[in-house]
C-alpha cells in the first residue's frame, strides 16, 4: 500500500518535473528573443539613428555655412566681391549636403521622417535656385543687384530650409528616445525571466529533497516488513 502511495507520489513529481522543464525551455526560448531583439534595436539606434543624427548635423551646419557666406560675401566692399568664388564655394557645400541627404535617405525611417525629408528636399531644391539667381543677378546687374535679391528671397529661404531641417531632427530624436524606452523594457523582461528561473530552481531543490524524502520512507518501510 505504501509502495503503491510512493510510486503514485513519484509519478506527480516527475509530471511536476516536466512541466517546470518546459517552463525553463519557454524562459530560455524567450530570453535569446528578448537578446536578439535588444542586440537588433541597438544597431538600428546606431545604424538608423546615431549616424543619421550626426550627417544631420553636418547637413545643418553646411546650411549654416552658406547662410553664412552670403551674408558675409554679399555686404562686403564692391571691389572685393568675386561671383567665381563664391560659385565655386556653394557648389561644394551644395555637393556635401546632397552626398548627406542621400546616405540619410537610405537609412529606415519612419512616415513621419520620409514626408519631412521630402520637404527639405524640396526645400533645398527651391533654395538652390534662389541661389542661381543670385548668381545670375550677381553676373548680370553686379553686387547690388545679387543683394537685393538675398533680401528679398535668399535669407528667408534659408530660413525655411534650415526651419525644415530642425523638424526633421527633431523627429529623429523622438524616435530615438523611443527605441530606448524598447530597450528599458527588454532589459525589465529579462529580469522576470530571471526572477522565474530562480524560483524554478528553488522548487526543483524541493522536489529533489521530497523525492529522497520519499524514498528514506519506503526504504524503512520496507525494512521494517522484512524484519517481520
Amino acid at each position: 500500500m505504501k509502495f503503491a502511495y510512493s510510486v503514485k507520489q513519484k509519478m506527480k513529481i516527475a509530471v511536476l518535473l516536466f512541466c517546470i522543464m518546459g517552463c525553463t525551455l519557454l524562459i530560455r526560448f524567450l530570453e535569446d528573443k528578448s537578446v536578439k531583439d535588444m542586440n537588433e534595436s541597438f544597431v538600428s539606434m546606431y545604424n538608423d539613428r546615431l549616424i543619421p543624427a550626426t550627417d544631420l548635423f553636418y547637413v545643418a551646419e553646411n546650411a549654416y555655412l552658406k547662410k553664412s557666406l552670403f551674408e558675409e560675401v554679399l555686404y562686403e566692399p564692391d571691389h572685393l566681391f568675386n561671383p567665381d568664388e563664391l560659385k565655386d564655394t556653394l557648389g561644394k557645400l551644395n555637393n556635401a549636403i546632397d552626398s548627406l541627404i542621400t546616405k540619410y535617405g537610405r537609412t529606415f525611417l519612419v512616415k513621419q521622417e520620409k514626408e519631412q525629408l521630402s520637404e527639405l528636399k524640396k526645400g533645398l531644391l527651391t533654395t538652390i535656385g534662389i541661389e542661381n539667381k543670385i548668381l545670375a543677378a550677381a553676373a548680370s546687374g553686379g553686387i547690388a543687384e545679387a543683394r537685393k535679391l538675398y533680401e528679398a528671397e535668399g535669407r528667408e529661404s534659408s530660413r525655411r530650409t534650415i526651419g525644415k531641417l530642425s523638424a526633421l531632427m527633431s523627429i529623429q530624436k523622438q524616435i530615438g528616445e523611443e527605441l530606448i524606452k524598447d530597450s528599458a523594457f527588454m532589459v525589465s523582461g529579462n529580469k522576470i525571466y530571471s526572477a522565474f528561473q530562480v524560483a524554478l530552481a528553488v522548487v526543483i531543490g524541493i522536489l529533489i529533497v521530497g523525492i529522497v524524502f520519499t524514498s528514506n520512507v519506503v526504504k524503512i518501510s520496507n525494512d521494517k516488513f522484512n524484519l517481520n
